[in-house]
């Protein structure tokens, strides 16, 4: 649904849908109910994601090892170790992010090396 230009021009990113990721609300919902477990239809319901989503997003979870499921119960990790990683990263990010502007990957581009791929030699 369309909005108005004033709309749009006097709200933040946050309220216009700039916020968290879905990977993002679902492991912050996860983490801050730590005790629990939860079947995708209810983190849908508590994240807002929509249900037909869900359940890519917890795969893709899982598969960077973050989230943990058996059955139809899904549960944040139990590698601490592994969620502190994350969470320092995403801050370090944060603050480059807003020290020197974000990063465009298509501006790397320009600076990556050329592969030889004739050149399949081990430098170690």
């Amino acid at each position: 649904m369309p909005i108005n230009i004033d709309t749009f021009e006097g709200s933040s990113e946050d309220a216009l849908g700039g916020g968290l990721t879905q990977p993002e609300r679902v492991l912050s919902f996860l983490a801050s109910h730590a005790d629990k477990a939860f079947r995708p239809i209810e983190i849908a319901e508590e994240t807002g994601i929509p249900r037909n989503s869900i359940s890519s997003v917890l795969r893709r979870l899982e598969g960077q090892e973050l989230v943990r499921h058996k059955g139809e119960y899904w549960a944040i990790t139990d590698d601490r170790d592994r969620l502190h990683s994350l969470t320092q990263y995403e801050l370090v990010t944060e603050s480059l992010n807003d020290l020197y502007g974000e990063e465009d990957p298509s501006e790397w581009v320009g600076h990556m090396p050329v592969r030889d791929e004739a050149d399949t030699s081990d430098d170690t």
